[in-house]
C-alpha cells in the first residue's frame, strides 16, 4: 500500500470516528445514529432507560420514536414521556417546552390533563426559600389553578388543590419575612401593609395568627390603640390559645393598657418617636425578631404517567 493510500485510509477512519461521536453526543445530550427500528422496540428501549434513571438516553430514544414514526399514537405518547424524562432529570425548562408542544398539537388528547399538571409541577419543584424571588411560586399558583379550572374532577386537580395550599402558605411566608424586616427597621406603615396582605389574601394559611400579632405590635408603636385593639380582638376570637395572642396581651400590659382586673384600659397611647426598639425591657419577649426564615414548602412528587402503558391504536 502506498503512502498516499495509507493516509487516505487513516483520514477516513478519523472522519468516521468523529461522525460516530457526533451521533452519540451533541451539546451534552445523548444522540443515536439513525437506524430504523420497529416502534415497539424503540419505545420499550426508551422506557427501559427511564426506569433505570438514564434520563438523557431515555429522552434521545423517545425523540427517535417521534422522528421515525411521527404520525403514530406512539409518537404522541413518546412526546409526553420525553417531557416526563426531562422533568425527572430536573431539566424543567426543556420539560416545559415539550409539554407546550404536546398541548398545542394534541389539546384534546386523554393525557392533556397530565400535561397541564406536569407543567405546574415544573414550577412547583423550583419554589425557593422566602428570602428569594418568588417568580416560580407565582407561576406555580397560576398553573395549579389552571389544572383545577380545566379538569376539576380528576386526580390531578385533587393533588393540585393540596399543593396550592402549600404554595399560598409559602407566599404568605414571603410577606411575613418582608414585613418583619420593615418592622425591625421601624418602617411601620410598610410592615402593616405586608401583614394586612397576609390576613386579606392568605386567610387559610398558618401565618395569619402571627400577622395579627404583628399588626398589634406595629399599631401600638404608632400609638394607634384602636387599630391595635381591633387586630387583638380578631386574634383572640380566632386563635385564643396561641402564643401570638399571649404575646399581644403582654404588649398591651407593657404599654400600660391593662387595668387591675386584667382588662384593656380604654385610653389612647401617645406615640414616642424617640423610642428605640432596642431600648425596651431586656426581659420582655423579642417580639420583633424575625427568627429563622421560613423553610420552603415541602415539595411532593408529581403523579407519574405510566411509562409502560401501550398507546391506544398501536402504530
Amino acid at each position: 500500500m502506498t503512502r498516499f493510500h495509507r493516509s487516505a485510509v487513516l483520514v477516513g477512519a478519523v472522519f468516521a470516528a468523529a461522525l460516530l461521536a457526533a451521533c452519540s453526543s451533541s451539546g451534552g445530550k445523548k444522540k443515536f445514529a439513525y437506524v430504523e427500528r420497529p416502534v415497539e422496540v424503540l419505545y420499550q428501549q426508551a422506557t427501559d432507560r427511564l426506569e433505570r434513571k438514564r434520563y438523557e438516553e431515555a429522552v434521545a430514544l423517545f425523540e427517535e420514536v417521534e422522528r421515525q414514526h411521527p404520525y403514530s399514537s406512539w409518537a404522541r405518547r413518546a412526546m409526553l414521556m420525553r417531557a416526563f424524562a426531562y422533568y425527572q432529570n430536573n431539566d424543567y425548562e426543556e420539560a416545559l417546552g415539550a409539554l407546550d408542544q404536546f398541548i398545542t398539537l394534541h389539546p384534546g388528547n386523554k393525557d392533556a390533563p397530565y400535561a397541564y399538571y406536569l407543567k405546574a409541577m415544573c414550577y412547583y419543584e423550583r419554589i425557593t426559600d422566602v428570602g428569594r424571588d418568588q417568580e416560580h411560586t407565582n407561576n406555580a399558583v397560576a398553573a395549579l389553578n389552571d389544572v383545577i379550572r380545566r379538569y376539576p374532577n380528576t386526580e390531578y386537580a385533587r393533588d393540585a388543590r393540596l399543593k396550592l395550599d402549600l404554595t399560598y402558605d409559602h407566599l404568605a411566608g414571603k410577606e411575613m419575612y418582608v414585613g418583619r424586616f420593615y418592622l425591625k427597621q421601624n418602617k411601620h406603615i410598610a410592615a402593616i401593609n405586608r401583614f394586612r396582605t397576609v390576613i386579606e389574601n392568605y386567610q387559610t394559611t398558618s401565618h395569619v395568627p402571627e400577622a395579627l400579632h404583628r399588626l398589634v405590635e406595629a399599631y401600638l408603636e404608632l400609638g394607634i390603640v384602636d387599630e391595635a385593639m381591633s387586630a387583638a380582638a380578631v386574634l383572640g376570637h380566632n386563635y385564643p390559645g396561641t402564643k401570638w395572642y399571649e404575646d399581644s396581651y403582654r404588649l398591651f400590659a407593657r404599654h400600660g393598657l391593662i387595668d387591675g382586673s386584667g382588662r384593656l384600659a380604654m385610653r389612647r397611647l401617645p406615640r414616642d418617636d424617640s423610642k428605640k426598639r432596642k431600648g425596651r425591657d431586656e426581659n420582655a419577649p423579642a417580639l420583633t425578631d424575625a427568627g429563622p426564615a421560613a423553610e420552603p414548602s415541602p415539595v411532593a412528587e408529581a403523579l407519574p404517567v405510566d411509562p409502560l402503558e401501550r398507546p391506544e391504536g398501536g402504530v
